[in-house]
């Protein structure tokens, strides 16, 4: 499994992240002893600070006087200065506490003395404020204290000794902390940045976010990428290249830098880049384009750099930058010269056109909006290699289902190739999904092995989500409902370009629909479809409101999806398909974003795109009316097709057939069949293998004669009794 390189790995350079052996000036020690002495100097001040608010010093004669009036409670000698404490009622310390109260406010005062009330403030100043007064020369002092009632304390002496030692702990000790705490730090950030750059690189601003897989950690080769043998042709010279590099040098040839992959979302871009490191045997740096973008300009420029310098380093090997739009966009006049992309696409181009391809550094960019990206950025030299990896055709659909069902139980009734079919359009990562949707819907079914029909119901659930089962539907709706479905399904079959029926349920759905009309195709057409069939597949969505009005004679809000599909498509055919007689073969729009939503802009006047909307109108009108033909002409078989479907809920287009043709559409087997399917009745045999009852059965219009008499009775007279039957012709 892939993972990033180890400080151990054998693949890693002594030298990486700017190594060890680098050399450091040192400046750089001296600047960390002196910013260590700094913020202790800095401590120490703000630590006498809070001694002087809680220390008072008094002169002598304020001394004596406090100490006449009973104000002292207790006194002590620490070292060369005398320290006491006044009684809580005394009128100093009153004094004392409304001048700091209006000094430092009462939010100040109770982080020195801790949270208390108005009330106490004079109880926890008094056993906090100490007050200090000079060395005292006289005889009787002790004597005079007691006789005042101050209780008095005295202090062993304090040595030289033992005032050195009491500054190397107060500063010394703090300040070698501070110089190793901050050498470490220094460390730690100088390995991390790297280069670094902008500001430094400090909480890993500046550092590349890449994420390295060493040889074959990716865990992807070329046999797990399927349906695109197009790509995989491109870039497997590049993984030749990069096994045999000599093969090429030695006749001059250089590689593309890079390699630009092209195409709609989930088809497997990041997937075929890392099959390519995997293949090569090569690290793979993996790198999203919005990892370059941050709010600081500059950080961008520096990842670009940190993240060539440590390809370099480990070269040969690959770079993948994801969604590479985001860094690469055109450059224009809204983009200010100072802006924070612009810098990050100038370091990119300049780092393309810096390193040297034969040292087998690959970069390989990934986008679904190449429309966006700067000219600079396409240029030979840097990204002069495109490649489309576009949605997969019958074959590719195919072998894709193959691999995602490698370690799939699959039952014997599964046929990959209709489901190929039925999932025209889709890329890779929806396989992939409704593999899995059909493997967990088999564990809940209880099964040990995937079946045909789990295959199915998980495309169902991927384009119709899952059934409502709390839904109610009144009578009316049910019928309105089952009208509108059999409409979409009646005119499906009676079409002759339309894709044939697969199911028509009338059960409410989680993305919205009460009830759809599954179609599948027979023959892959996602590339080519002619006009009938465009005409037909209009006519098709049609069908629900021509049933709504010509059966129900109302209107509902459930076409609506319809109408916007069927919209769609004539305006498709009228501005950029050439099928319209009002405009032929002009072009009144061009694509946007090919890959993404595939939508268009209109490159016409806006009279031109008023005839245009004209023209789609009438399109449309031709097609209803042909629906509204189709459901009056059929209106019989849609009664009878509508009370099997309220009976049942959800039925095949076989048993649509079989109730059409006045067969028993419970004899229709398969829980997938389609209008186009052959009907069978009991095993392999078919309608049209059974010949009818009565075909060798000769029938003549002749009166049937009397049975012969009993036996006793004598003969029947000549003339009379039954005649020989007749030989049937052959």
């Amino acid at each position: 499994m892939a993972g990033p390189l180890k400080p151990n790995d054998p693949n890693r350079r002594d030298d990486q992240n700017g190594g060890d052996d680098r050399k450091r000036s040192p400046l750089g020690f001296f600047s960390i002893v002196l910013w260590a002495v700094m913020l202790v100097f800095l401590l120490n001040m703000c630590r006498s600070s809070v001694e002087k608010a809680t220390v008072q010093e008094v002169d002598y004669s304020d001394f004596v006087k406090w100490v006449e009036a009973g104000y002292v409670d207790e006194i002590k000698l620490e070292s060369t200065v005398y320290t006491f404490s006044l009684k809580e009622n005394a009128p100093p310390l009153k004094e004392l506490v409304d001048e700091m109260s209006g000094t430092y406010g009462t939010g100040a005062l109770q982080s020195i003395f801790g949270p208390f009330d108005r009330k106490d403030l004079e109880t926890a100043a008094s056993s906090s404020i100490k007050f200090q007064v000079g060395p005292v020369h006289h005889d009787g002092f002790v004597q005079w204290l007691e006789a005042n009632g101050v209780e008095h304390y005295g202090t062993d002496p304090v040595t030289q000794e033992q005032q050195m030692f009491s500054i190397i702990v107060g500063n010394v000790v703090p300040i070698l902390l501070m110089v190793v705490g901050l050498m470490f730090l220094y460390r730690y950030m100088f390995k991390k940045m790297g280069s670094g750059g902008g500001f430094g690189g400090i909480g890993g601003v500046g550092k590349s976010n890449a994420k390295v897989y060493v040889e074959k950690k990716t865990g992807v080769t070329f046999k797990d990428v399927a349906g695109q043998d197009e790509a995989k042709e491109s870039l497997e010279e590049i993984i030749d290249f990069l096994h045999n590099p000599g093969k090429y040098t030695e006749i001059g040839a250089k590689l593309p830098k890079g390699a630009l992959l092209v195409g709609p979302p989930g088809t497997g871009k990041t997937l075929l880049a890392k099959a390519v490191a995997g293949e090569a045997n090569v690290p793979f740096f993996s790198i999203s384009g919005s990892d370059f973008v941050e709010m600081f300009v500059g950080v961008g420029a520096s990842r670009v750099r940190d993240l060539f310098k440590e390809a370099s380093k480990m070269a040969p090997c690959i770079i993948f930058i994801d969604e590479i739009d985001t860094i690469g966009k055109s450059r224009d006049n809204r983009m200010g010269g100072n802006d924070e992309r612009e810098q990050t696409l100038n370091q990119l181009l300049a780092e393309l056109d810096g390193f040297d391809p034969g040292k087998g550094v690959i970069v390989l960019g990934a986008t679904n909006r190449p429309e966006v990206l700067d000219k600079a950025l396409l240029r030979p030299g840097r990204f002069d290699r495109r490649i489309t990896i576009d949605r997969p055709n019958l074959a590719g659909r195919l072998a894709t289902l193959q691999v995602h069902t490698r370690k799939i139980k699959l039952a014997e009734d599964v046929d990959l190739n209709k489901i190929a079919l039925a999932t025209a359009g889709c890329v890779g990562a929806d396989l992939a999904n409704l593999v899995n949707e059909a493997a967990l819907r088999a564990v809940r079914k209880g099964r040990r092995l995937v079946t045909q029909e789990d295959l199915l119901a998980s495309f169902e659930f991927v384009i119709a989500g899952s059934e409502k089962k709390n839904s109610v539907l009144t009578e009316f709706e049910r019928k309105l409902v089952a009208y509108h479905e059999v409409g979409h399904a009646m005119v499906a079959y009676k079409q002759k370009n339309a894709e044939p029926v697969q199911k028509i349920t009338i059960v409410p759905h989680t993305e919205g629909s009460l009830g759809y009309t599954l179609l599948m195709p027979e023959e892959d057409k996602t590339n080519l479809r002619t006009r009938e069939e465009l005409m037909a597949k209009i006519t098709v969505s049609m069908g629900g409101r021509a049933a709504e009005e010509v059966v129900m004679n109302t209107m509902t809000n459930g076409a609506s999806q319809d109408i916007q599909e069927a919209t769609n498509i004539a305006r498709n055919m009228v501005a950029m398909y050439g099928m319209s007689e009002e405009f032929g073969m002009m072009a009144l729009g061009s694509v946007r974003n090919q890959y993404l939503d595939g939508g268009y802009g209109l490159d016409c006047a806006q009279d031109t795109a008023a005839v245009m909307d004209k023209a789609v109108k009438a399109v449309l009108d031709v097609c209803y009316k042909d629906a509204v033909e189709v459901i009056r002409a059929n209106r019989e078989d849609m009664d009878k097709v509508v009370a099997y479907l309220l009976e049942k809920e959800t039925i095949t287009g076989g048993e649509m057939v079989a109730i059409i043709e006045g067969r028993d559409p419970a004899l229709v087997e398969g829980a997938y069949t389609s209008t186009h399917a052959k009907p069978k009745l009991s095993g392999d045999q078919s309608l049209g293998d059974i010949e009818p009852p009565a075909k060798h059965v000769h029938i003549v219009n002749e009166p049937i004669p009397m049975p012969p008499p009993a036996e006793g009775d004598g003969e029947p007279p000549e003339g009379e009794g039954p005649e020989p039957p007749e030989q049937p012709k052959e």
